[in-house]
């Protein structure tokens, strides 16, 4: 009942991490109290305090219930009337939340930022990273994807990247951060994704004959996603490649790599 500013409720439901995720910030009267302190004076401060707790409370609600166009409406109010208060910042990190669950993901990216930017040694960075992150992690495949069964992996991976990269920033600047297991997870998957993209790319220049292209993807998806299930299938076109600009020793080391590291794929 007395988790205050508790974010990290986060609940991974499946093996590509992208089930369902609660947050909740609980931020009691007393504390609202003191972050707009100096606003008001006597009989008026008590009456902004009840008036912001009641407002703030009600927000909280909402978005809980999963009403997070009201929730944000209250919170950017909130935020308008003390833009420069410890509060603002306490309403932004409400805000990527609430963004976020309500499809508003460019919006909650750009308040992350922010927050990060005017916030740097904040305690809540990694929050912000990872809402961030979350943002531009890929939605699941729409409804005509679904139809068609449309491979995925062969979409622009731009926002995968993104994402990629800002949970691979949280991991390394907060390796404690009770959100770095739930951001390796998700590197996982996303690794993979972008390992694939490179591979689809590299396999288009194989059958055009650009092989100098087709090595520099295949090579780009070895040595940027190591570790990716479709490495095997990354060595493989780089010794295609080789092969075909006969440049016989690349080709010969490539598939000892290959048989070295997946005898079943070679």
């Amino acid at each position: 009942m007395d988790k205050r500013l508790e974010m990290n409720n986060f609940r991974i439901s499946d093996a590509d991490g992208r089930g369902q995720r609660k947050a909740s910030l609980l931020l009691p009267a007393a504390l609202l109290a003191l972050l707009i302190a100096g606003c008001a004076n006597n009989e008026e401060e008590r009456t902004v305090v009840a008036d912001i707790t009641e407002a703030y409370e009600l927000a909280r609600t909402s978005v809980s219930r999963g009403n997070y166009r009201r929730g944000v409406e209250i919170y950017e109010a909130i935020q308008a009337r003390y833009p420069f208060s410890d509060l603002a910042r306490q309403i932004q990190l409400e805000l990527m939340y609430a963004y976020y669950k309500g499809g508003q993901k460019e919006l909650a990216i750009e308040t992350a930022e922010t927050f990060m930017r005017e916030n740097p040694i904040h305690p809540r960075v990694d929050y912000a990273l990872y809402m961030q992150a979350l943002s531009y992690f890929e939605d699941e495949p729409g409804f005509l994807e679904r139809w068609f069964r449309r491979d995925t992996t062969k979409r622009p991976p731009k926002e995968v990247e993104l994402s990629y990269v800002t949970l691979r920033r949280l991991v390394e600047r907060y390796p404690a951060s009770s959100y770095a297991p739930d951001a390796q997870q998700r590197m996982i998957y996303l690794r993979n994704r972008l390992a694939a993209y490179e591979n689809h790319v590299a396999d288009y220049y194989l059958r055009l004959g650009a092989y100098v292209a087709a090595i520099n993807r295949a090579k780009r998806a070895v040595e940027e996603y190591n570790g990716a299930d479709s490495t095997a299938r990354s060595l493989a076109t780089l010794a295609n490649a080789y092969d075909q600009l006969g440049l016989v020793d690349l080709a010969r080391d490539t598939r000892r790599v290959l048989a070295t590291n997946y005898p079943n794929e070679s």
